[in-house]
């Protein structure tokens, strides 16, 4: 019974100890790796609490405000137009896998068989909108001023030979218009959402070239705090590494 007991208030005092850590994420793949690392985060004392966003905006909102510790669904140029457009501080505090950006379609099979003036959603955020305009440059569909541009709008199209229609709409909404148009840019969280496979059914994806690797972010007041860096610890392990290998079988690739 004593050793019970001991048993008992030994882990009574360590949930009292525990450290409690607030991060939102998007569903695919985000929640789901901070759900595979909870218990070995537990372990190093930290309750980890994952707060499940669908949209690129609160998440960040409530980081900024103090509502929430951090945030994990975002690449560094979305990053980066967010501080400067919301004038908010928020910083990366560790890279830690790439989701290639693809173009599908329910209708065609190939980029060439989109007929004259087909319609074409891209994501309406400043970075994911350009960065869908830069993979239609690199496989040919339009030319744009600069295909180097992150930041590239449809007004810099200077070349669609097809007379290609553009729609911008809220990535995360995307996938459901998929059988409304002809071709949608969709972000491959978002593909995986609604049992897309990037792999197979993306008519063309972005490369490991990529620069969007999806980060890791907080406050400047919290990217030292104990919690935080134990949380990137834990992504960190080559537990997590073959958990997006095996789980998302190339359509999410770690970036450690």
């Amino acid at each position: 019974m004593k050793k019970l007991l001991a048993v008992v208030a030994a882990v009574a005092a360590f949930s009292a100890q525990a450290e409690t850590l607030t991060v939102a994420a998007t569903p695919v793949p985000h929640a789901e790796i901070l759900e595979f690392v909870k218990p070995a985060l537990a372990k190093e004392g930290v309750d980890l609490k994952v707060k499940v966003f669908t949209d690129y905006i609160q998440p960040n909102v409530q980081v900024a405000e103090k509502r929430l510790d951090a945030n994990f669904f975002q690449h560094q140029p979305y990053l980066d137009e967010f501080n400067k457009a919301k004038n908010t501080h928020l910083v990366s505090v560790a890279g830690v896998h790439l989701e290639p950006l693809g173009a599908y379609s329910s209708k065609y099979k190939k980029l060439d068989e989109l007929p004259s003036t087909a319609t074409v959603v891209i994501p309406n955020d400043a970075t994911n909108g350009g960065r869908a305009l830069l993979l239609l440059d690199k496989s040919g569909v339009i030319k744009l001023k600069d295909n180097t541009n992150i930041l590239s709008t449809v007004k810099d199209i200077t070349e669609n030979s097809k007379n290609f229609k553009f729609r911008e709409l809220e990535a995360a909404t995307i996938p459901r218009v998929l059988t409304q148009v002809d071709l949608a840019l969709i972000n491959t969280n978002y593909a995986l959402e609604a049992k897309l496979s990037p792999e197979k059914d993306a008519l063309v994806i972005e490369g490991s070239d990529s620069p969007y690797v999806n980060i890791l972010v907080t406050r400047e007041d919290n990217k030292d705090a104990e919690a935080v860096k134990k949380l990137v610890a834990a992504l960190h392990t080559p537990e997590v590494k073959k958990f997006i290998e095996e789980k998302y079988k190339g359509a999410v690739k770690p970036a450690f």
